[in-house]
């Protein structure tokens, strides 16, 4: 019984190692590729799932069609208007023709290579005969705002530091050009290249402390620019206050003055009346600005030295009980 179950059980292990051997699984977005001692037979296998091939004989290459990058290498080019620039770029591409870039390339890595090798090329000689306010530009028909003053924006006397030259075609149009080129040569390979863009553009390190001075400069002008009409506009802003300020003064000094004439006219209007009333009248007026005088010149501490023919002396002496 023993033997039994051991042959029994070395059939099922042999069972399913053949069947190992003679499957495979296929996951979705690949396609997978048969070959026979490396040379590829029988249709391509697209549909996901188990298949079967031969054992030994046959080998399983997979191929991914999904979506795959492609990130370019900072190269130095040169520019139409002889400017060296460092243009760093990256792409999207996939396999449209398993069996033909099985073929022609085999694997990811030789893809690649290829990719660098045709679009690089397309890079450069687009950016060769295009200018570089053409790669900085995305479109020619996207309006670009200058530098103006903001107090005088429907003024035909705005100041602008610096205009941008036109562009004919722009960076969108240039990235289409270079994909469509590098594309048509790639589909010999059975690569569909979807698109190529240009992710950075820098100057040279031995200019770009110059372009950074330049652009320090025109931003220290508008400053500049900026902080002089300021400070003018504030000067007259001050002067107007200064000029408000005396109006205001002068308008209310001359109020102060005018109502002061009028309070010793009436003053005077008042002691005249006074002294032109009854003898008692007077006497009386006379003997109330002594006590008022009296209080304010006299305390407790105080000594006074009165004559005997003054007016005070004399309300003083009236006083006195007869």
């Amino acid at each position: 019984m023993k033997t039994i179950a051991t042959i029994g059980g070395a059939i099922v292990l042999l069972i399913l190692l053949c069947i190992y051997l003679c499957s495979y699984s296929l996951p979705e977005q690949h396609a997978a590729i048969i070959t026979e001692f490396g040379k590829p037979t029988g249709p391509t296998v697209t549909q996901p799932g188990l298949h079967f091939k031969l054992p030994v004989i046959q080998t399983v290459n997979l191929i991914d069609l999904r979506m795959q990058e492609w990130d370019g290498q900072a190269v130095q080019m040169p520019t139409h208007d002889k400017l060296y620039m460092i243009v760093d770029s990256y792409g999207r591409w996939r396999i449209r023709n398993p069996l033909l870039f099985f073929t022609r390339l085999r694997d990811t890595r030789s893809a690649l290579s290829r990719i660098d090798d045709i679009a690089g090329s397309e890079m450069r000689d687009a950016v060769a005969k295009n200018d570089l306010i053409e790669m900085v530009r995305t479109d020619k028909n996207r309006k670009v705002e200058n530098d103006t003053d903001p107090d005088n924006t429907n003024s035909e006397e705005n100041v602008t530091t610096s205009t941008l030259p036109p562009i004919s075609i722009g960076r969108t149009a240039i990235e289409q050009a270079i994909t469509a080129n590098a594309a048509a040569k790639l589909k010999d390979f059975g690569v569909d290249l979807v698109d190529v863009r240009l992710m950075r553009l820098n100057y040279q390190a031995s200019v770009t402390d110059k372009i950074n001075e330049r652009m320090i400069s025109e931003r220290a002008q508008i400053a500049a620019r900026f902080r002089s009409e300021g400070e003018g506009a504030a000067d007259k802003i001050l002067g107007d206050r200064d000029r408000d300020l005396a109006e205001i003064k002068s308008a209310a000094y001359q109020k102060v003055q005018e109502i002061q004439g009028q309070a010793d006219a009436e003053a005077t209007r008042i002691y005249a009346e006074a002294y032109n009333q009854s003898t008692e009248a007077v006497d009386l007026y006379g003997f109330l600005r002594s006590m008022q005088t009296l209080e304010v010149v006299a305390n407790n501490n105080t000594t006074l030295v009165i004559s005997t023919s003054g007016d005070l002396f004399k309300y003083l002496k009236s006083a006195e009980p007869k």
